[in-house]
């Protein structure tokens, strides 16, 4: 049988930096629905946020912010 893959944005910072990054993957549920985040990837990771689907990110900490067409 197989397992349907949820997308996910997961915001995390290296152990040996403090730049916040975040990437987008795809991977199982559990059966409580939580996703399954293999510890291949959280290895060297603080997580800070696990969001659902594929979030464009246009501020993070100590970035200025980015024109992306928004009118005001």
């Amino acid at each position: 049988m197989l397992k349907t893959l949820t997308t996910v944005t997961i915001i995390y910072y290296n152990e040996n930096c403090l730049e916040l990054k975040h990437e987008v993957k795809r991977y199982p549920k559990n059966e409580s629905g939580r996703v399954i985040i293999p510890l291949e990837f959280k290895g060297d990771k603080s997580i800070v946020a696990v969001c659902l689907g594929e979030v464009t990110i246009i501020n993070k900490i100590g970035d200025r912010v980015r024109s992306i067409g928004f009118e005001s």
